[in-house]
């Protein structure tokens, strides 16, 4: 069935985006839970918690090349019915092993979605002949804030676990029945490998996504446990903390499309960049409940833009085709939720949460600062 309408395809992907967000926002106050149950350590989370990352960067490659040959609506149905089936089994894995694999699971069906709704955002952003992006990418943080908010709220409130997964999986469920039918059936051409090595600006691209989702990713995987853990806050209010980021980077990017017109995408990521790494520094450095959940709020104004014009400045490139390019950011980008709480874990282990945090910092001001270098290389 064709779409009926493009508002009804901007609509949808919208809700594409809104799916994902949800998900990996609804597992973050989930998280000090299953670390608490499986005795793991900083470290041994770490290693689990890679499980996640390394089954979202090995589907989105395949992700890319599926859709040609399915349809970016088909690949998009299955990879949500992945997602709706792995997020209550985290809840139930009764092994870190069994744990781990659920985790790359999960992952994999993110992942697969990510690729391929933002191969479809370009399209109907195009179509549109006017910017989109960021208010598709807002959509996203809108599901952040939405799971993120309504799993704390049911875990405060005692909802067990498992019930709480449920209701998750149900609001999910409502949402693709009812967008599903007006995504875009047709298949987007990928001629060339399943995944191009990126050269070039890409690659410049690439990095600084690597860099910004690394930040996400560990506002998603250690918010919770740093507020839990180094602030002492009770474990059923810690999912606050990625809550309020998620807030404020969907009211960043509802108006990022104006914002980003207004300043220009290098000034966004400048700005951008020095906001979210001060706000990983405040967060760190002041022993306040309160202040962390400020600097959380820095962070996700710092970080909401950045993303959307990275994958905007992908499309705009000459040096590969852009379907190639897209896949390929996206696959090297979200290599930083892979290699992200990962190294974090390890590196909070060897020296403490606070300090890795304190090189998230480091590395964002270092994106702040490579963003006219990577404007002049676009035509």
């Amino acid at each position: 069935m064709t779409p009926s309408s493009p508002r009804a395809q901007q609509h949808a992907t919208r809700a594409a985006f809104f799916i994902p967000g949800f998900a990996t926002a609804a597992w973050a106050p989930m998280v000090p839970f299953a670390k608490a149950k499986a005795g793991l350590s900083d470290a041994s989370l770490g290693g689990l918690l890679l499980c996640l990352g390394l089954g979202s960067l090995l589907a989105m490659p395949l992700a890319g090349a599926l859709t040609a040959r399915l349809g970016s609506r088909r690949l998009m149905i299955a990879t949500t019915a992945l997602i709706l089936l792995t997020l209550p089994l985290l809840t139930l894995a009764p092994t870190p092993l069994a744990l781990g694999a659920t985790l790359f699971v999960f992952g994999a069906g993110v992942g697969a979605m990510d690729c391929t709704m933002n191969m479809q955002a370009v399209a109907v952003e195009r179509d549109a002949g006017r910017p989109m992006m960021s208010g598709f990418h807002a959509f996203y943080s809108i599901g952040g804030f939405v799971g993120a908010g309504c799993m704390t709220g049911l875990l405060v409130l005692g909802t067990p676990l498992w019930l709480a997964s449920l209701i998750a999986v149900a609001a999910m469920l409502l949402v693709a029945l009812l967008s599903a039918p007006h995504w875009r059936p047709q298949r987007i051409l990928h001629d060339g490998p399943m995944l191009a090595v990126p050269h070039g600006v890409v690659l410049f691209i690439s990095v600084l996504a690597f860099v910004v989702f690394l930040a996400e990713g560990s506002m998603l995987d250690w918010s919770a446990v740093f507020l839990a853990e180094v602030r002492q806050v009770p474990r059923d209010q810690a999912g606050a903390g990625f809550a309020v980021f998620t807030l404020a980077m969907t009211a960043m990017r509802l108006f990022g499309d104006g914002i980003v017109e207004r300043l220009g995408r290098t000034r966004t990521i400048v700005i951008g960049g020095i906001t979210a790494a001060a706000g990983f520094a405040l967060a760190t450095l002041v022993p306040s409940f309160a202040m962390a959940l400020v600097g959380y709020v820095l962070v996700g104004l710092g970080c909401a833009n950045i993303v959307p014009a990275l994958f905007s400045m992908a499309g705009q490139q000459r040096a590969m085709p852009e379907s190639i390019a897209i896949t390929a950011v996206t696959t090297l980008g979200y290599a930083g939720i892979l290699a992200g709480p990962a190294a974090i874990g390890a590196l909070a282990h060897a020296t403490s949460l606070g300090f890795a945090f304190l090189c998230v910092a480091a590395m964002l001001l270092g994106v702040a600062a490579s963003a006219r270098s990577l404007a002049r290389r676009l035509p």
